[in-house]
C-alpha cells in the first residue's frame, strides 16, 4: 500500500508533482472524492453554475476589448460591438443571456439546498459561502447593468444608488461616494466598470474556491440527507459513495447538454425574452432629462425590489407592528431562555419606535437587505429532525411550494408599474416571505416525520 501512494517521479507529470500537487488535487477533488451514489437532476445546477461563470468571464473579456467606459461613448461602443465587431452580437448576447442564466441556475441550486437540507450541520460554512457568492453575484450584475448606458441602465442605477441616501446621518454622503458625483455620470460608470471587470470577479472566484473546498472537506449531502461517511468499508471508502470522476463528470454532461440546448434557443431566437432579459428602454441612449414611465430592475432583482416598494408607512404601521407584536408573544410563550425573551422584546420595541421615527424609505432598504440576509440564518432556524424533504411531513412540501409561489409573485409584481392592487399583493407577499423564515423554528418541528433509513436509497437507472 505504501508503494501505491508514492508519487511517480518520472516524466512530465512526475516533474510537475514534485513542484505542484497536481495529482494530489486531482485525486482529492475528483477521482477519489466520493459522492453519494443517488444524486439526481437537482445536482446538475452546481456544475452548471461553474460553467456559466466561466462563460461570463470569457465573454466579458472579449467585450472589454471593445467597450468604452465613457459616458459619451459607452452606448455607441455597445452598438459598435453589436454591428461592426465580427461575431460581436453573439458575444454580447451570450453575456447578457448568461447573466439571466446564471441567476436561474443559482436560484435552482439554492432551492435544492432547501429541498434536501444541504445547509444543515456540518455544511453550515458551505451554505454561508454560497450566500456570499449570491451577494457578490448581485453586486456584479447590478454594476454590469449600468455599463450599456441605456435609459433603463441609467435610471435603474439612479434609483438604486439613491436608496442609500435614506440611511440616517451618513446616507447622502454615502450615495455621493458611491456615485463619485452628485448624479449618476461618467465617474459612476468608470468605477462600476472597474468593480465589474476586476474587483467583484476576483471576490467571486475566491468565494467559489472556498465554497468547493468547504464542500469537499465535509462531503456532499445526499437527497436522503444521510452522511455517507458514517458507513465505510475496510479500505475507508463510503459504502454508498462513488468517485466523482468519472461517474458524475459524465453524469453532468447530460445536464450541460440540456442547458446548452435551452440556452442556445434563447440566445438565437429570443435574446431579449420579451423584455425580461434585455429591456426595450435599454436600447435607447441614456438621457438624464427624460425619465422612463416605469423604472424596474432586471427580473432577478424584482422579488427584492418588490419588498422595497411594499415597505410603505401604512405597511409598517398596520401590517408590520401587529406581526411584530404577535411574533413577540409567540417567542415569550415558547422560548425557554430568559435572555432570548429579553432580546426579542428589546428588538421589537426598537423596531416599533423606529417605524414612527425614521422614514419608511429607510425601512424599505432595510427590508430589502433583510430579505437576502435572512438566508444566512437558515442553518440555525431550521429545527427539523429530518434533513431532507423526503422524510418530513407532507405539509412541509406545501410550505416550501408556497414559499416558491410567494417568491415568484413578488418577482412578477416587481416588474409591474406601481398601483393599489400591485402594492397590496406585494405587501402580502412580503409578509409571507418573512413569515416563512421567522416561523421556521416552530413549523419545521411540527408534524409526523418518516423514519430516516441508515443507508441511502438508490435505484439503478
Amino acid at each position: 500500500m505504501a508503494q501505491d501512494k508514492q508519487v511517480d517521479t518520472t516524466g512530465l507529470l512526475g516533474w510537475i508533482d514534485q513542484r505542484f500537487p497536481l495529482t494530489k488535487l486531482w485525486k482529492e477533488h475528483l477521482s477519489e472524492y466520493y459522492a453519494p451514489k443517488n444524486f439526481n437532476f437537482w445536482y446538475f445546477f452546481g456544475s452548471l453554475a461553474l460553467l456559466v461563470l466561466v462563460m461570463q468571464i470569457l465573454t466579458g473579456i472579449f467585450l472589454t476589448m471593445h467597450y468604452k467606459p465613457d459616458a459619451a461613448q459607452a452606448f455607441s461602443s455597445v452598438e459598435y460591438i453589436m454591428r461592426d465587431v465580427p461575431w460581436g452580437w453573439l458575444i454580447r448576447y451570450m453575456h447578457s443571456t448568461g447573466a439571466s442564466a446564471f441567476f436561474i441556475v443559482v436560484y435552482l441550486h439554492m432551492f435544492r439546498g432547501l429541498l434536501y437540507g444541504s445547509y444543515r450541520k456540518p455544511r453550515e460554512l458551505v451554505w454561508l459561502f454560497g450566500c456570499l457568492i449570491f451577494l457578490a453575484l448581485m453586486a456584479e450584475a447590478f454594476m454590469g447593468y449600468l455599463l450599456p448606458w441605456g435609459q433603463m441602465s441609467y435610471w435603474g442605477a439612479q434609483v438604486i444608488v439613491n436608496l442609500f441616501s435614506a440611511i440616517p446621518f451618513i446616507g447622502p454622503e454615502l450615495a455621493i461616494w458611491i456615485r463619485g458625483d452628485y448624479v449618476v455620470g461618467d465617474a459612476t460608470l468608470n468605477r462600476f466598470f472597474s468593480f465589474h471587470v476586476i474587483a467583484v470577479p476576483l471576490v467571486l472566484l475566491g468565494l467559489v474556491v472556498a465554497h468547493v473546498i468547504a464542500l469537499h472537506e465535509v462531503g456532499s449531502n445526499s437527497p436522503d440527507g444521510i452522511e455517507i461517511k458514517a458507513k465505510k468499508d475496510a479500505r475507508g471508502i463510503p459504502l454508498d459513495g462513488i468517485p466523482f470522476h468519472p461517474y458524475y463528470t459524465v453524469h453532468d454532461v447530460l445536464g450541460v447538454a440540456v442547458f446548452l440546448i435551452a440556452f442556445s434557443a434563447v440566445l438565437f431566437f429570443a435574446p431579449e425574452l420579451g423584455g425580461y432579459f434585455l429591456e426595450y428602454n435599454n436600447f435607447i441612449p441614456a438621457d438624464p432629462l427624460v425619465t422612463p414611465p416605469h423604472i424596474a430592475p432586471v427580473w432577478y432583482f424584482t422579488p427584492f425590489y418588490s419588498v422595497l416598494r411594499a415597505t410603505t408607512e401604512d405597511f409598517l404601521l398596520f401590517w408590520m407592528i401587529p406581526f411584530l407584536v404577535a411574533y413577540t408573544m409567540l417567542v415569550l410563550t415558547t422560548a425557554r431562555s430568559g435572555l432570548s425573551k429579553l432580546i426579542m422584546v428589546a428588538v421589537a420595541l426598537v423596531l416599533i419606535v423606529g417605524f414612527f421615527v425614521v422614514d419608511a424609505k429607510f425601512w424599505g432598504v432595510v427590508a430589502m437587505g433583510a430579505s437576502v440576509m435572512i438566508l444566512f440564518a437558515l442553518p440555525w432556524i431550521d429545527q427539523s429532525p429530518a434533513r431532507s424533504i423526503r422524510y418530513r411531513p407532507g405539509w412541509h412540501r406545501l410550505m416550501l411550494a408556497a414559499f416558491v409561489v410567494v417568491f415568484l409573485v413578488l418577482g412578477y409584481f416587481g416588474t409591474l408599474a406601481p398601483s393599489p392592487i400591485n402594492s397590496l399583493f406585494a405587501k402580502i407577499g412580503t409578509l409571507l416571505y418573512f413569515a416563512f423564515f421567522l416561523l421556521m423554528p416552530w413549523w419545521s418541528r411540527m408534524g409526523e416525520f418518516k423514519p430516516v433509513p441508515e443507508r441511502v436509497t438508490f435505484a439503478a437507472h
